[in-house]
């Protein structure tokens, strides 16, 4: 006889989709050469969501992706269901994976009254119960804070600044930051292609969402091809506005380089009528057949995100993935 029982069983891996970005979901279970967990999810008549696994995910390392694009609301409460059903179907841990993390624009209190809305988010995330979290390029890195767990953030920068590398004479590039608030990223692209840094002084009225007004141009950009960065396009106000910015300033031409394609509203006419020669974007966010236009590229985030769910699954390191800098 003996005091102690041990088990044969192995890591198990298993991936959840929600219906938000199903393209992404196999993308990513194909890098890993593994299937998706078969699923069924669907909305009854009053708009409440029912999911169900088709198969035991008991003593399974989870991860639940979930993209969170428009209707924002719908997809955010199908992960959470997925993220519960996980836990009561006994899964040992539970990933969640946003690539594009819900509220994160709401990260700090900018008047009095305000909710912090990133923080709720993260909160519900770990009520539900995830253990840990995997996102692509978060608004604020601050907001890996708000996770009682670890938080694996995901650069997209090697991605896309590896595509504008071989499409630019890096001779004749500028980094251009849109805002102050993202001259710390611009200022990583400028170190990793070698390219001068601008910077567009804007201001925001606080009272009125989605309108910008732009003062002034700070750096060398006449004669120059000047490569905007950001983290996301929303309705386009911002980033056409900058690059009619920088074309007044004799900018000879502008790419804009952006992780997150929301694409709201006027966003895709107001891209296609613009100066912009080229706009770069992941598929963190699906795009529509209607919303693609010449000018738009679209790279995949799948293989970055398949790397990190090895190196989580392995007990490995996340941040190995970007040379210790992430």
């Amino acid at each position: 006889m003996t005091t102690t029982v041990t088990a044969a069983n192995e890591k198990r891996l298993v991936i959840a989709s929600g219906r938000a970005h199903p393209g992404l979901a196999e993308e990513v279970a194909t890098a890993l050469d593994v299937d998706l967990l078969p699923t069924s999810a669907y909305d009854f008549a009053s708009g409440e969501i029912y999911v169900r696994f088709g198969e035991s995910v008991r003593g399974s390392d989870a991860f639940v992706i979930q993209s969170h694009c428009h209707p924002i609301n719908k997809w955010l409460v199908e992960q959470l269901i997925m993220v519960d059903a996980m836990k009561r179907a006994s899964a040992k841990r539970i990933t969640v994976i946003a690539p594009f993390f819900p509220y994160a624009r709401q990260d700090k209190k900018h008047r009095g009254r305000e909710p912090i809305s990133a923080r709720l988010m993260a909160d519900l995330f770990k009520t539900a119960g995830a253990d840990r979290i995997i996102s692509v390029d978060l608004h604020t890195a601050q907001i890996q804070g708000f996770f009682d767990g670890p938080v694996d953030h995901l650069w997209a920068l090697p991605l896309l600044a590896d595509y504008v590398r071989g499409r630019v004479d890096r001779s004749k590039l500028t980094i251009v930051s849109p805002d102050a608030g993202r001259v710390r990223v611009a200022d990583v692209w400028s170190d990793r292609l070698a390219a001068p840094l601008a910077i567009i002084h804007k201001r925001r009225d606080p009272s009125v969402p989605n309108t910008v007004k732009v003062h002034e141009v700070v750096g060398e950009v006449n004669g120059r091809v000047c490569l905007l960065v950001d983290d996301m396009i929303d309705t386009a106000g911002t980033i056409v506005q900058a690059a009619e910015a920088l074309r007044e300033n004799g900018a000879s031409q502008v790419i804009v380089a952006a992780t997150h394609p929301i694409l709201s509203g006027p966003a895709v006419d107001r891209l296609k009528n613009s100066s912009i020669s080229e706009v770069i974007v992941t598929n963190t966010l699906p795009i529509a057949e209607e919303q693609m236009f010449p000018k738009l590229t679209v790279l995949s985030i799948a293989p970055m995100i398949a790397r990190a769910i090895r190196e989580v699954f392995d007990d490995g390191s996340v941040t190995s993935l970007f040379d210790g800098n992430a």
